[in-house]
């Protein structure tokens, strides 16, 4: 009896442990994809990768854009992800740190120039969006600038996204800097974190939210949220600020791994990715990246602008700084 109940411990033991190998094999033939974006954009690169046979066979994990920026800049090949989609700019400059991508093809054809080893898939624009009811309850105008901005009749009824949390800040700080040169727009970001008081967010959706339920009468944000938001029959409306709309595009790349095989699924799956999920992309992002899109009237910007130089962290690190000082400069 005793040898048995042995035999059948050993049985049940080696198993567990076959399964346990098991899976552990299949979590080892996952592809780790590391991604900054949302959940809608997440949600639309998982219908693809599930509709075209790679269901179970990859795992997403998200992070913020700094956090993930770091990991690249700080660890390159050496990062757990297989795959990344990321801002564009970080990209860049963790390639020229750390030379961690591999070259991806794609048929089509980008409106601007990318470097070989990413394909974007989505872009971000910027704008002014205003609640009418607390508008005309507070007897507010109507802003036409992001520098009408700092009139002391907003005072407190401003909410905008803090660039040292959020990328979509640096959407306002380029509008900034791009029109009024650094000096000027030092003092012109100051007098607008004056207005902003207390709602200073850590989040690129913070406004919106904030201008939706009305603690605040105008916010700077994504301009298709509050597209979105004006669709859905609030009273929102989104103003393009005469300084321009500001875009940044995230990109999807492969980091470059020691095995072969791994690094060829990475790539098959990147390349599904930017091909498939730009359909329904475009739709949650409405910008232009490859020749052949086009938008609604309600999704063009009136002043679409892109920086005069190729964006990189550096440069976003520049004009933190300078945002650092007009934070200090505004007390806030």
């Amino acid at each position: 009896m005793k040898s048995k109940v042995l035999g059948l411990f050993a049985s049940g033991s080696l198993a567990l442990l076959l399964a346990a190998c098991g899976d552990k094999q299949g979590a080892e033939d996952q592809v780790i994809i590391y991604s900054n974006g949302d959940d809608e954009a997440i949600e639309i690169m998982e219908t693809v990768l599930d509709s075209n046979g790679y269901k179970d066979q990859y795992v997403i994990q998200s992070f913020g854009t700094s956090e993930l920026g770091g990991k690249m800049l700080a660890e390159g090949t050496s990062i757990e992800a297989d795959i990344v989609t990321m801002a564009s700019y970080y990209i860049d400059s963790a390639q020229e740190e750390q030379s961690m991508f591999i070259d991806l093809s794609s048929e089509a054809s980008t409106l601007e120039t990318f470097s070989s080893y990413q394909l974007p898939i989505l872009g971000n624009v910027g704008s002014i969006f205003v609640n009418t009811g607390v508008i005309k309850d507070k007897g507010l105008k109507l802003p036409e600038s992001i520098k009408d901005l700092t009139d002391p009749q907003y005072k407190n009824l401003i909410s905008i996204p803090n660039m040292l949390d959020s990328s979509t800040g640096w959407l306002l700080a380029q509008a900034i800097i791009g029109e009024y040169g650094e000096e000027e727009g030092k003092k012109v970001f100051a007098d607008l974190i004056k207005n902003v008081g207390p709602h200073l967010e850590s989040s690129g959706s913070g406004p919106i939210k904030k201008v939706q339920t009305g603690e605040v009468a105008v916010g700077f944000g994504l301009r298709a949220q509050a597209v979105d938001a004006n669709e859905e029959g609030l009273p929102i409306e989104y103003i393009d600020p005469t300084e321009g709309n500001y875009s940044l595009v995230e990109s999807i790349a492969v980091v470059d791994k020691e095995s072969e095989k791994e690094e060829m699924k990475a790539k098959e799956m990147a390349e599904l990715i930017a091909k498939e999920a730009r359909a329904e992309l475009i739709k949650q992002y409405p910008v232009t990246l490859y020749e052949g899109e086009s938008l609604s009237a309600q999704h063009t910007p009136a002043y679409l602008k892109q920086w005069e130089s190729t964006l990189t962290v550096d440069l976003l690190k520049k004009h933190e700084a300078l945002f650092k000082e007009a934070q200090a400069l505004g007390g806030n």
